[in-house]
C-alpha cells in the first residue's frame, strides 16, 4: 500500500512509478536490496555516526559553561567585596582567557568542519552522478534476467551460462555495493551538518556568554583601580614640608653612590648584632636610591660572566652607537682648572682599580665610556664645569693610573651620542637587579635611559632577584638602612614600633588632614606643632573608627618582580590583617620611624627574626 502523494512533485513521481514498469521494477530491487542489507547486516546501521573532529564535544562545552558560571559567581563575589577586591581580578582574568582559548580552539575546529562539509557537497554532486549510474546499470542488469536475457540464458550451453551468470551476479553485487556507500555517505553528510549547525548555535551562545563577562569583567577592574585610586586619595599627598624632610632623612645616610667609595652596607642580617630584644624587624632596601644608567657593580658582573663593553652599555642606555670625540676638548672642573678629555677622564675616581684585576676590565672600559659622555654632556662639550663630588662624578688631582689609566686608554675619545650629542651618562653603584628610566625616579623624561631588570634571568620572588642579579655582590645589593645607639647600632624595629607606623597610616587615610601631627617621635616637629605619641596615635585612630594594632606578628610583601617595585605590603597583628599600597608604606615608615632608619628604594623586604 502506498502513501497518498502530498504536493505536484510527488504526483508526478506517483504516476512515473504507476506507469513506467522498468522504474517500478528498478526501484522494487533496490528495495529489496536495502531491505536484505537492513536485515542481515544491521550493524552497518546501528554503529553509522558522523566522522568528525570531536576534541570539543558536548563535555568541553559543559565545562565552558561551568567556567562562566563560576566566573560569573566569582564576579558576583568580587563586585561585593570591598578591600579583596584587587585580590580576585587576576583570577577572574585568566578565567576569562581560559574561555577565550578554548573558544579559539573550537572556532578553528568549526573552520575544518566546514570545509569538509564544502568538500562533501562537491563529492555529493560526483557521488549522485555515480548513483545514477550505477542505477542504469543496475537496470539493464535486472533486464538481462528477464525476457530475452533468459531467453540467452537457456538457449546458451551450460558452461557459458554459468560463467555469464556468475558475471552478472557480480554486477549486481557491486551495484549493490556502490548504492549502499552512497547512500551511507549521503546520510553521514547529513549528520555532519546537522552537528555542524547545532556546535555553531552553542559556539554564538558561548560566545556571547562570554563576551558579556568580559564587558563585566573590565567594568570590575575599572571599579577596583577607581577603588584603589580612592583609597590613594585619601592618604594625604606628601606636602613640600614633608618630601623636604624625606630627602634630609636620606642625605643624613651619606649613601655611597660610587662604586670606589669606601666602606660597605653594616647589614643587620651580617654584622651579627643584636639590638636586645626579640621578635624583631627590620627593612631592607635592594640597592642605593639613584638606579638609572650603568649599574657600576651590574657592570663588572657582566664583565665577569664575559659581556665586553659594548654589551654593557647597551643593557643601560639607549643610544645610536659611538663617535670619536676630539681629546682636545678642554673641561673645566669646579676647583681645578681645566683638562683635556682624556686627562680629565683619568682622574674620575668611580669604581675600583681591583676590578681589572678581577676579570672587570670590560667594566672599567664601559665607566670610561660613560664617564667621557657623561662629561661632555654635563658642560655642554666644555663650555660649562663640572662638580668633583657624587653629585656629578668623583674627581682628583692625580691620575688614577693602574687598570682605571688602561680603560681610559683603550677606549680613547670613545662617546656615547643620540642624535650626533653626547648623552648625560648617569650611573650609581648598585641599582638592586634593575634599571629605571629618569622619568621613573622622579627626574625629567630622557630618551636614552631605560627601564630593564638587570638579572640573568626570569625573576618571581625575592629569592630569585637576589641569585641571579648582575650586581648581587654588590655591599649595598640588600640593607637595611639607619641604626640606633640604644639597640646595639641595629635598625631593627620592636613590633610596637611597627605597630605604630601602621596606625599612623591607617590614621591618615582617614583623616589628612592631621598629617602634620605624625612625624618620628624622637625629634622635634617641624611643622612647630604637637607630634602625636603612638598612645595618641591609637586614641585617634579609634574616634575615627579604626581598629589600633598594639602589637605586629607578622608582615609580607608583595612586589611586581617584572618592574622591581613593591606593590603591597600586608601586616598581621592583634587587630587583623590590613594591607597597604607599596609606596605608602614607604613614605609614612620614613616619616615616622625613629632615628634615621629609611627604606630608600622602591623594592624593599621585611624581615622577622
Amino acid at each position: 500500500m502506498f502513501l497518498r502523494p502530498s504536493n505536484n512533485k510527488q504526483k508526478k513521481l506517483f504516476l512515473l512509478f504507476k506507469s513506467d514498469k522498468r522504474i517500478r521494477k528498478l526501484v522494487l530491487i533496490a528495495g529489496s536490496l536495502f531491505l536484505m542489507i537492513v536485515f542481515l547486516f544491521p550493524s552497518l546501521f546501528t554503529a553509522l555516526h558522523p566522522v568528525i573532529a570531536d576534541d570539543c564535544n558536548q563535555t568541553c562545552f559543559d565545562q565552558l559553561t561551568k567556567q562562566i558560571g563560576d566566573l560569573n559567581r566569582a564576579l558576583q563575589l568580587s563586585i561585593a567585596a570591598t578591600t579583596p577586591l584587587e585580590k580576585n581580578l587576576d583570577q577572574l582574568q585568566n578565567n576569562l582567557a581560559d574561555i577565550k582559548q578554548k573558544i579559539a580552539a573550537i572556532e578553528a575546529d568549526v573552520e575544518q568542519k566546514q570545509k569538509e562539509v564544502d568538500e562533501g557537497d562537491k563529492l555529493l554532486v560526483l557521488a549522485q552522478d555515480l548513483l545514477g549510474k550505477k542505477v542504469r546499470a543496475l537496470y539493464k542488469t535486472s533486464s538481462y534476467f528477464g525476457g530475452s536475457g533468459l531467453f540467452i540464458l537457456l538457449n546458451n550451453n551450460l558452461s557459458q551460462s554459468v560463467r555469464e551468470f556468475g558475471y552478472q551476479r557480480k554486477l549486481m553485487e557491486d551495484d549493490r555495493d556502490a548504492i549502499i556507500q552512497v547512500v551511507l555517505y549521503v546520510q553521514d553528510l547529513e549528520v555532519k551538518k546537522k552537528n555542524l549547525e547545532e556546535e555553531k548555535t552553542r559556539l554564538a551562545q558561548v560566545k556571547d556568554e562570554t563576551d558579556k563577562q568580559a564587558v563585566t569583567l573590565q567594568t570590575v577592574i575599572e571599579g577596583a583601580k577607581k577603588y584603589q585610586a580612592d583609597l590613594t586619595s585619601q592618604i594625604a599627598q606628601l606636602t613640600a614640608r614633608q618630601q623636604q624632610i624625606l630627602a634630609q632623612r636620606l642625605a643624613s645616610l651619606n649613601i655611597p653612590l660610587s662604586a670606589a667609595s669606601m666602606g660597605r652596607c653594616d647589614s643587620d642580617l651580617t654584622n651579627g648584632r643584636d639590638p636586645g630584644f626579640s621578635p624583631k624587624f627590620a627593612v631592607f632596601t635592594y640597592g642605593v636610591p639613584n638606579r638609572v644608567g650603568l649599574n657600576q657593580w651590574g657592570a663588572y658582573g657582566r664583565a665577569r660572566a664575559g659581556q665586553g663593553y659594548d654589551q654593557i652599555l647597551h643593557s643601560y642606555y639607549n643610544f645610536d652607537g659611538y663617535k670619536d670625540w676630539d681629546t682636545n676638548t678642554k673641561i673645566n672642573v669646579d676647583g681645578y682648572g681645566s683638562y683635556n678629555l682624556e686627562d680629565y677622564v683619568k682622574r674620575v675616581y668611580e669604581v675600583p682599580n681591583s676590578w681589572g684585576d678581577g676579570g672587570g676590565m670590560e667594566a672599567l672600559k664601559a665607566q670610561a665610556i660613560a664617564a667621557r659622555s657623561y662629561a661632555l654632556a654635563y658642560t655642554n662639550n666644555g663650555s660649562g664645569s663640572i662638580c668633583t663630588s657624587e653629585s656629578c662624578q668623583v674627581f682628583q688631582s692625580q691620575d688614577k693610573g693602574g687598570n682605571w689609566d688602561a680603560a681610559v686608554d683603550a677606549t680613547r675619545g670613545k662617546v656615547m651620542v643620540q642624535g650626533g650629542n653626547p648623552i648625560k651618562a648617569w650611573f650609581s653603584s648598585t641599582h638592586g637587579g634593575y634599571v629605571f628610566s629618569s622619568g621613573d625616579v622622579g627626574w625629567s623624561n630622557t630618551s636614552w635611559t631605560k627601564n630593564a631588570r638587570d638579572t640573568t634571568g626570569n625573576v618571581g620572588s625575592f629569592s630569585d632577584l637576589q641569585n641571579t642579579s648582575y650586581d648581587k655582590d654588590s655591599p649595598w645589593f640588600y640593607c637595611d638602612w639607619g641604626s640606633r645607639s640604644e639597640y646595639n647600632k641595629t635598625a631593627w624595629l620592636k613590633p610596637d614600633e611597627l605597630a605604630d607606623i601602621v596606625n599612623v597610616l591607617m590614621l591618615v587615610k582617614r583623616d589628612s588632614g592631621i598629617a602634620e601631627h605624625l612625624y618620628q617621635t624622637d625629634q622635634p616637629n617641624p611643622a612647630g606643632t604637637d607630634t602625636w605619641d603612638k598612645s595618641r596615635v591609637k586614641q585617634e585612630l579609634q574616634s575615627r573608627g579604626g581598629s589600633p594594632y598594639n602589637t605586629i606578628s607578622d608582615v609580607s610583601v608583595s612586589a611586581d618582580f617584572g618592574s622591581g617595585r613593591v606593590t603591597g605590603v600586608t601586616v598581621s597583628g592583634d587587630a587583623g590583617s590590613n594591607t597597604f599600597d607599596g609606596s605608602d608604606f614607604k613614605n609614612y615608615f620614613n616619616l615616622r620611624a625613629p632615628a634615621n632608619i629609611q627604606i630608600v628604594g622602591p623594592l624593599y623586604n621585611i624581615e622577622k627574626r
